[in-house]
This record gives C-alpha cells, sequence and structure tokens, in this order.
C-alpha cells in the first residue's frame, strides 16, 4: 500500500534530537538505568533494556558506560533514583503533545516542562487531555530499494500489523508493542536492514498546520528536548512539508 508516511515527523524530529549526541547520551543513560530497574539487568529477558542498549550502541556509547548505567538500575552500584512522568499539553495551532520525563525531582521537572510550553506559545494540560489522541506501537522502517514482499513475507510471519510503502519509496513495518522484539529480530535474522526501529506514540489524528504554527511548534519541541529530564515528545501536529525538507 503506498502513500505518505503518517510517520514522517516523528522520524524527522527524532533524527534532528538524536544528532544532539551529548543530551542523546544523557537520555540513553537515564531509560538504560530505568529499564534495568523495572526489569532487570538481562537484555535477553528485558526488550526495554534491549531496545536502549542497542540505540546506546548504535551511538556509539562504550560498553563501559553502557554497563555502569545497568548496574546502578539494579543497585550493584550507587546511583539516582529516577521515576517516570509523563505530561500533556497544547502547542500552537492547538497541536496534542505528550512528553514522557525521567526525573530524581518532580517539582524541577514540571516547572521547566511548564516554562518551554508558556515560553513557546503552548500550555500544559490536566492528565489525559491529549494522551487518548495517541497508541503505542512498534514502528520498523527500511529504505528505498528494500524488497517490499521480502519485508512483508518475514514481518506478517512474524506478526507484524501492518507493513506500508510510501509514496518515497519507504518500507515501513508496524507492530503491537508486545510483537516488536520477535518482528525486529526476525526481520534481521533475514538479512533485512533496518533503518529504523523503536517503540512509539502514534497520533491516531493529526492537527494540520501552517507555516507559522509549524515553525512554532517546531521550537517548542527544541525547547522541551533540550531539558535533561525530557526522554521522548511527540505530536500529533503535520508540520508544513517545505519546514521538514530544511532540515
Amino acid at each position: 500500500m503506498a502513500g505518505h508516511s503518517k510517520w514522517a515527523n516523528i522520524k524527522f524530529r527524532k533524527a534532528a534530537q538524536d544528532a544532539r549526541r551529548g543530551k542523546l547520551f544523557t537520555k540513553l543513560i537515564r531509560e538504560i538505568t530505568v529499564s534495568a530497574r523495572s526489569g532487570g539487568g538481562d537484555v535477553a529477558s528485558n526488550s526495554r533494556l534491549r531496545a536502549a542498549v542497542d540505540k546506546a550502541l548504535a551511538a556509539n556509547m562504550t560498553r563501559d558506560t553502557i554497563d555502569r548505567a545497568v548496574k546502578r538500575g539494579t543497585g550493584e552500584l550507587d546511583g539516582v533514583d529516577y521515576e517516570e512522568i509523563r505530561y500533556e499539553g497544547y502547542g500552537p495551532g492547538g497541536a496534542a503533545i505528550l512528553v514522557e520525563c525521567t526525573t530524581d525531582n518532580r517539582n524541577r521537572t514540571v516547572s521547566e516542562v511548564r516554562h518551554a510550553f508558556t515560553k513557546n506559545g503552548g500550555s500544559l494540560a490536566a492528565e489525559g487531555s491529549v494522551a487518548y489522541l495517541f497508541d503505542r506501537v512498534g514502528l520498523l522502517t527500511f529504505p528505498q530499494g528494500t524488497n517490499e514482499e521480502a519485508v512483508m513475507e518475514v514481518a506478517v510471519a512474524a506478526d507484524a500489523d501492518e507493513v506500508e510503502v510510501t509514496d518515497e519509496g519507504i518500507v515501513e513495518v508496524t507492530t503491537a508493542p508486545e510483537a516488536f522484539d520477535a518482528v525486529h529480530d526476525a526481520l534481521k535474522s533475514a538479512g533485512l536492514a533496518v533503518e529504523f526501529a523503536e517503540i512509539l506514540q502514534r497520533p491516531s489524528s493529526q492537527a494540520v498546520l501552517d507555516d507559522e504554527n509549524s515553525e512554532k511548534v517546531m521550537g517548542l519541541i527544541d525547547a522541551l528536548d533540550e531539558l535533561d529530564d525530557v526522554q521522548e515528545v511527540f505530536t500529533n501536529a503535520s508540520l508544513a512539508g517545505d519546514l521538514l525538507s530544511e532540515e
């Protein structure tokens, strides 16, 4: 099935965020620590930890740094006790925004998140205000030229939900979160080069924005991404195409 990618804004955003190496390392270490604390330090039995470690290795984080983060999570080393919090809000043009955080100080985090919203034309909202507009799903993408039929055969056999090809020739596979690891492993074992693989929040509908509001929403998301306590930011904003192509 061909069409425009429903994920373009998310992948564009995350690529820009991940380019900030220093910030990325801080966020990855926190994710590894929290994942190990919640599910144990064995990547074979903790899929969340495995995904965090894979991403850290892809970002050229050293094994020693990863191991220390895991041990802080399991309690083998002393470390900060992080908790996970999610904030919801609205951006310019009525765009819905989810902000996922890990923090050791709730008061600091909510103050910084609220300030970022207010300063950039948005507003923090009550719990449940926008979360219902998003579904947690796995996404794997393959570059142009990938054999769509080969991807579909393996992905469907591994219990993927959907395989689509965008107008640009990108093959996109979506899965339920619990099937993500199995689908990912099956595709890699088949020798298919996965370009992007993460569990994300997918908006069920999109808020189409003009150029002005697109720029403002991008500014808000950048401000949130700059906060050390913020792990992920998701939005249902459909950003103006020419702004995406500028990055």
